[in-house]
């Protein structure tokens, strides 16, 4: 419940946390149980009133019934981030619905343009699988050319694995190691010119970052744009400005590589 979640969050506060992560299976569901609607605007109205917390960022948004309400609530909050995880796994319509995904390319494509449309900076991460049982060679190049596309600001990929207990298991894994292996490369090559890209846009911008760590000779922050762990970072000179690690600092951007930017403090 809503109450639960904001006195947690509150005694995360307490004790110096800043950034939140709502991580689920599935966001878009929250509150069907519990309140029988979609709840998770709600949710993010009710965080974001905690005191002490500074950025709320959502892990793992299905795109089937997604409730656009939340995008209002991403554009009035700040603490918001303007950042969305959407795993879509796949974009051809023979394999969506063979996973299962509930969705088509057609609506995927819309709704990701919704939400650029209702929130212009937002960030999307999402996730590939290549090489699932009956990818074809077409298959792979509508998935390839939609990449082109959409121009991701961050994007994962991955080999499919035969695992047991998925509907997957059924089919024949009839995609060949080495055929897996060579679209998932492609397809990060393509990401990794786009990332470059969209990161060179960056350059003499100032963007509000959290300093997670020292590392070496940099302390290495992260804009509301990118999540711990998996995406870009922004590196600075240790050896001429000192940062205090857990605080927000204004960095301005002075040089961008495929997935790391380069900083310097002030504005």
């Amino acid at each position: 419940p809503v109450e639960d979640l904001v006195r947690e969050a509150e005694h995360l506060a307490a004790k110096g946390v800043k950034e939140l992560i709502l991580i689920a299976q599935d966001l878009t569901y929250y509150g069907l149980d519990l309140y029988k609607k979609r709840n998770l605007a709600e949710l993010l109205k009710a965080l974001a009133k905690v005191e002490g917390i500074e950025w709320i960022r959502l892990h793992y948004a299905f795109p089937t019934g997604f409730p656009m309400d939340v995008l209002e609530v991403m554009k009035e909050e700040p603490k918001i981030c303007n950042y969305i995880d959407i795993p879509l796994q796949h974009i051809s319509d023979p394999i969506l619905k063979s996973m299962r995904r509930g969705t088509t390319k057609e609506k995927t494509t819309r709704l990701l343009r919704e939400f650029r449309e209702a929130v212009p900076d937002m960030a999307i991460r999402t996730t590939l699988i290549v090489g699932y049982p009956g990818e074809t060679e077409a298959d792979f190049q509508i998935l390839k050319e939609w990449v082109r596309e959409m121009r991701f600001e961050r994007l994962g990929c991955f080999t499919y694995s035969h695992e047991e207990n998925t509907h997957a298991y059924s089919l024949e894994d009839n995609v060949p190691e080495e055929v897996k292996q060579q679209r998932a490369n492609e397809i990060m090559e393509l990401q990794a010119q786009i990332s470059w890209e969209l990161n060179q846009e960056k350059i003499g911008k100032t963007f509000r970052c959290i300093i997670d760590r020292k590392e070496g000779n940099y302390f290495v922050g992260r804009t509301e744009f990118d999540s711990p762990d998996v995406d870009n970072e922004v590196l600075i000179d240790a050896s001429k400005y000192f940062l205090r690690v857990g605080d927000f600092a204004r960095i301005r951007i002075t040089e961008a590589a495929d997935f790391d930017l380069y900083g310097i403090p002030g504005d």
